[in-house]
C-alpha cells in the first residue's frame, strides 16, 4: 500500500499521469493484481505498457525487466521522437519565429537563453573544438564534420606555424554535458521515424 502511494506521488503530477508509460514487473502474481487493484491509482491504469515476470531483485530485476520490454519502450520513444519533431515542423510551418536549426544559429539562442527544448540528432558527427595558443593565451572555439579534421591550419598558428593546444569533444557529448547550462531540456532523436529522418535531411 506505501508503493501504490508512493507512486502516485511519484507519476501523478497536476491530477494526471507525468510518465508516458509503466512498467510492472515482478515475480510472482502480485503485479498483475496490482493491476487490477482498486489500490492501484486508475489515473495510472492507462499508462500500463507490459506486465512482466523477473527472476532477480534489485538492480539485476530492474535491468531484467528492462530487457524484457526493450521493444515496447523502444515504441514509446519512437512516438515521442514524431510528436517531439512533429511540433518542430509545426513551428517552422507557422512561421512563429519560436525555432532555429544549424550549429551556430543554435549555440546564439543557447547563450541568449532562449532555447526551451535543444534538439540533437544522436549521430550527429560534429565536433568542438577548443583552440588556444600556447603563448598568448587567446582561445577561440570552431567546429568540424570528421572529414574537416584532415585540414590541419586551424590546428597551426598562420604567422608562426606554432602548434596550437586543441581539446576536442563530440558536439553531442558537449550538449549533453552542458545544457543545463543554458536553462533548456535536451531531447536527442534518431533518423529511424519519418519525421527523424527528414528532421536529420534538412537540419542536421
Amino acid at each position: 500500500s506505501a508503493r501504490v502511494s508512493i507512486a502516485t506521488q511519484l507519476f501523478i503530477s497536476n491530477d494526471k499521469p507525468n510518465v508516458a508509460g509503466l512498467i510492472l514487473a515482478g515475480s510472482a502474481d502480485f503485479k498483475t493484481e496490482l493491476s487490477a487493484s482498486d489500490m492501484f491509482d486508475q489515473r495510472l491504469q492507462s499508462r500500463i505498457l507490459k506486465i512482466v515476470d523477473i527472476a532477480y531483485g534489485g538492480d539485476a530485476g530492474l535491468n531484467q525487466a528492462i530487457e524484457l520490454s526493450a521493444e515496447v519502450l523502444a515504441n514509446v520513444k519512437f512516438i515521442q521522437e514524431k510528436k517531439l519533431i512533429g511540433e518542430y515542423f509545426d513551428q517552422i510551418s507557422q512561421d512563429t519565429g519560436k525555432y532555429c536549426f544549424g550549429i551556430d544559429d543554435t549555440l546564439k539562442a543557447l547563450e541568449m537563453g532562449a532555447v526551451q527544448t535543444l534538439i540533437v540528432y544522436e549521430a550527429l558527427e560534429t565536433c568542438r573544438y577548443s583552440i588556444r595558443h600556447p603563448t598568448t593565451g587567446v582561445e577561440k572555439v570552431i567546429f568540424m564534420e570528421p572529414e574537416q579534421e584532415k585540414d590541419t591550419k586551424e590546428f597551426h598558428d598562420a604567422e608562426t606555424g606554432i602548434q596550437l593546444e586543441v581539446d576536442k569533444v563530440s558536439l553531442v557529448e558537449w550538449f549533453a554535458n552542458n545544457y543545463k547550462k543554458f536553462g533548456c531540456h535536451l531531447e536527442f532523436v534518431t533518423n529511424r521515424s519519418q519525421e527523424g529522418a527528414q528532421f536529420v535531411k534538412g537540419f542536421g
